[in-house]
């Protein structure tokens, strides 16, 4: 079953969280607490949602995303942040009908475009996400600031030399 997430399935989510940063080889990397979940799917003005896959009244996977914007289309357009389905529930739909609940999202919001980003050695997925028709965006490089550089560049703006 796929639903939109509550307050009450936080705990499990954030467990799914650490499982994909394991799985992403970045178990370390994972800083996001359970208030700072129910604070972002939960707040006065949510930026990011969540569905949950549930078997036998547990959560076994997630879809967290967004909505971005394209000045190209003129249009919104759904960010998946995590896809995550537990190992021994992987191969039975759990994926596709998060990604098909994710689409028909999409759709009613009027967006444009549904993307994300996967990691190059994470064949497995590739393979997934091809057979959902997916092309992968090659031309495009992903770039990120954080931690010290971010700092910095906010620190220039505040006085440009």
């Amino acid at each position: 079953m796929i639903r939109s997430s509550i307050p009450a399935d936080v705990p499990a989510l954030l467990d799914l969280v650490r499982e994909l940063a394991a799985y992403e080889r970045a178990a370390d990397q994972v800083e996001a607490t359970e208030a700072d979940l129910t604070a972002a799917l939960f707040g006065t003005e949510p930026r990011v949602w969540a569905l949950v896959a549930e078997d036998g009244g547990q959560v076994v996977g997630m879809a967290v995303y967004f909505l971005s914007y394209s000045t190209w289309t003129g249009r919104p357009g759904l960010y998946l942040e995590d896809l995550y389905v537990q190992p021994h529930h992987r191969r039975r739909g759990t994926g596709r009908a998060l990604m098909a609940a994710l689409a028909q999202r999409a759709l009613e919001a009027g967006c444009a475009r549904f993307e994300w980003s996967v990691l190059d050695w994470n064949q497995s997925a590739l393979i997934f996400y091809r057979s959902l028709g997916a092309e992968a965006m090659a031309e495009w490089t992903t770039l990120r600031l954080s931690g010290t550089a971010l700092g910095e560049l906010a620190t220039w703006a505040e006085s440009p030399s």
